[in-house]
């Protein structure tokens, strides 16, 4: 790999108990080579089977694993159901009944690819396919833990996401952009402003704010980062190496250490304001306004600027104030006193400093500051001590910065020339010549669009996570993914394209015998659809989706002089808005309950899949939620207006629920609502759609 590493290092910089164990699981190392994830993609023969079926080289490969076990696959969807699929997985929302009829009308042999490409290059996919990697980022505006901050600038990675897969940047460059964007080079102002902005991905964890150790909160920063970056990239459990070798993959303390000695010399800045429950306050990275990216927040006319300078200047004064009386009190006054007006003090300073916080969002003539979240390469570079159980206090030899044994080549580098050794690390994670980085992204897409993935545990694809059950497939499907220049697109266009993805969900007995969880894919799998597709659904078909960007984020926002987040951030759980799910705040452990309802996944963890329960308290939702009851009227309103009798209208909301007309016996359960129905035609009707929203058929995917 061509990549900026040093040949050799001194062999004094380890102690020699580390030295020898690190010698047997070199050992190790070189025998686990052998584990399918840890050689490179190999590019497969393509099985030559016989018959018309197989349209694509995806589906020649599914077909030999099916006749192999003596199966065949069902039929395809039929076009209604294909649109419907096509529509959620692409965009994450429903197609209008105009746009079903239009492709079952189209009978041209390249209907189906001028579809694909139509919905490929609308604005909505980027914002469908940046909450798949933002599930997998851990995006969250909010540190979480015991002493929960905003993040009042994370908004903007989650908006270069959303353009990164809207201009489908190579995933090659999408990656090497969150490790390294500082230190990679630019065109201007805007093409460096994007970069940073896209290392915010090293920032966004969650962080224990109130830890009074410095050393222990640097240690679980890093910790943080080598977990984020090695799941999410590479499909391994790097972090599970901080205590000791991790037990069943062979990555060693010194890989781990090795890891960590890149991340100790890399500045973290996520920006948050001191505060008695924030020990570890953070600056943030500030553009020119050149750079040409959005504020977020609107300016402050001189009044508001005035006002809050004033703010600032009373509220600097009454902690002066109020430390002197603590002071006083201190000389004086008995304990619990001396507790009290200390505590005082610290809630005047608090005060004083969210306020302050507050007016540094803005420049001196009320202009917004350009600001964001991310990460820059300390001044001087740092080697991390092996930590012998993961304690500080039990350091044992240095070891430098470096690589991560198994997955390099036998006359690889490991260590780094120069620097915190991020772009190293970039450059060797998005080299063509790694085992790991293309099978995991196109591991992670065909899970999203299949239901499964080939490795079905699509963050270890280590000794204890799953063997792919198309092996090579997967690796026909990675060197394609590289051979196209990493586009996100044309993998999708691949997969999607395929006999095998439109198949139709047909349960067949005898396959069902022989492979009960379709893990040969002999039909597709029926799926609930994710939280925020069910809700920007039901905005959808009820008129109310506002399709423009949100600007910022309420987060940004919260600026009444901070005093009240807590309260604010119980507000914004319960925030309602008509633009897509992805621009709701994710506040850690705050979730909106739109969201957690149907499973929406932990923020601060590596979320590769969700999981689907299907539970009563979703029922309940869908049957007492003032939001839900909201849509259903707008629902109704909307088909209300409709041409035609009133079973007519029904019929039309049908079809915008489900892509498709009610049969006769659909129509019938229909009329025979209306008939037991006690009320007007408006009431009649929102129950009716409110029904449409709590149906099976409307959260699934055939």
């Amino acid at each position: 790999m061509a990549i900026l590493l040093a040949a050799a290092v001194s062999p004094d910089v380890v102690s020699q108990p580390a030295a020898a164990a690190l010698a047997g699981h070199g050992e190790a190392a070189g025998a686990a080579r052998d584990h399918w994830a840890f050689r490179p993609p190999e590019l497969p023969r393509v099985p030559d089977v016989p018959g018309a079926w197989p349209r694509t080289d995806i589906d020649r490969f599914l077909l030999a694993d099916l006749e192999t076990a003596g199966l065949r696959p069902v039929a395809d969807a039929d076009r209604a159901t294909l649109a419907r699929r096509l529509f959620f997985d692409l965009l994450g929302l429903p197609p209008t009944p105009a746009e079903v009829d239009a492709f079952v009308a189209d009978t041209s042999p390249d209907a189906i690819a001028t579809l694909v490409d139509r919905l490929l290059a609308r604005p909505a996919f980027g914002e469908r396919w940046a909450r798949h990697w933002l599930d997998v980022a851990r995006y969250a505006e909010s540190n979480g833990k015991e002493a929960n901050f905003p993040y009042p600038h994370a908004w903007r990675y989650r908006d270069w996401v959303i353009d990164a897969f809207n201009a489908d940047l190579p995933y090659d460059e999408f990656l090497r952009g969150q490790l390294a964007g500082d230190l990679l080079r630019h065109t201007g102002p805007s093409d460096q402003a994007r970069k940073l902005v896209a290392t915010g991905f090293l920032a966004l964890g969650p962080k224990g704010l109130n830890d009074r150790d410095r050393r222990q909160f640097r240690m679980d920063l890093v910790d943080e980062q080598i977990d984020v970056v090695s799941q999410a990239m590479l499909g391994l459990t790097i972090a599970c190496a901080r205590c000791h070798d991790h037990a069943f993959d062979p990555v060693s303390q010194h890989d781990y250490y090795a890891l960590a000695g890149i991340f100790l010399s890399t500045d973290t800045l996520y920006g948050t304001y001191p505060q008695q429950q924030n020990a570890h306050a953070s600056t943030l990275i500030e553009l020119d306004a050149e750079a040409g990216l959005p504020a977020g927040l609107a300016p402050l006319g001189p009044g508001d600027l005035e006002r809050l300078g004033r703010r600032v200047r009373e509220l600097d004064e009454a902690a002066a104030e109020v430390q002197r009386n603590a002071v006083a009190a201190a000389r004086m006054g008995e304990d619990t006193a001396r507790a009290t007006a200390f505590l005082r003090a610290r809630a005047a300073r608090d005060r004083a400093t969210s306020a302050r916080a507050d007016l540094d969002l803005f420049s001196s003539d009320g202009t917004p500051r350009t600001l964001l979240m991310g990460a820059l390469d300390r001044p001087v570079p740092t080697d991390a001590a092996v930590l012998l159980r993961g304690e500080l206090d039990q350091p044992d030899g240095t070891v430098p910065r470096g690589l991560v044994e198994v997955l390099c080549g036998p006359d690889e580098p490991r260590m780094i020339a120069e620097g915190s050794g991020r772009l190293d690390l970039a450059f060797w994670i998005t080299s063509r010549e790694h085992p790991l980085t293309a099978r995991v992204f196109v591991n992670r897409v065909w899970l999203k669009l299949m239901g499964r993935g080939l490795v079905a545990t699509p963050d270890n694809f280590g000794l204890m996570g799953e063997a792919p059950t198309h092996p090579e497939l997967l690796d026909h499907l990675a060197i394609a993914f590289m051979d196209d220049g990493w586009s996100v697109k044309r993998l999708i266009r691949r997969i999607v394209l395929s006999r095998g993805y439109q198949l139709a969900t047909t349960y067949d007995a005898a396959c069902h015998a022989v492979d009960p969880d379709n893990r040969l894919r002999w039909r597709m799998d029926r799926r609930r659809l994710d939280a925020e597709v069910i809700r920007d659904a039901m905005l959808a078909v009820s008129g109310r989706l506002d399709p423009t960007p949100e600007p910022g984020s309420p987060v940004a926002r919260l600026t009444e002089d901070r005093q009240g987040v807590f309260r604010l951030f119980g507000e914004i759980r319960s925030l309602r808005s008509d633009r897509r799910s992805i621009y709701l705040p994710i506040v850690r452990d705050q979730i909106p309950e739109f969201l957690t309802v149907f499973d929406f996944p932990d923020a601060s963890l590596v979320s590769g899949t969700r999981d689907t329960t299907n539970v009563p308290s979703q029922a309940l939702f869908l049957l007492n939620n003032p939001e839900v009851l909201d849509l259903a009227e707008a629902f109704a309103a909307r088909i209300a207006t409709a041409d035609g009798t009133l079973p007519e209208r029904m019929a039309a909301g049908f079809a915008l629920a489900f892509g498709r007309r009610p049969s006769a016996a659909e129509a019938a359960a229909a009329a025979r609502f209306c008939e037991r129905f006690d009320g007007d035609d408006h009431r009649l009707l929102a129950a009716y759609c409110q029904a449409l929203f709590a149906s099976a058929e409307f959260r699934s995917l055939d």
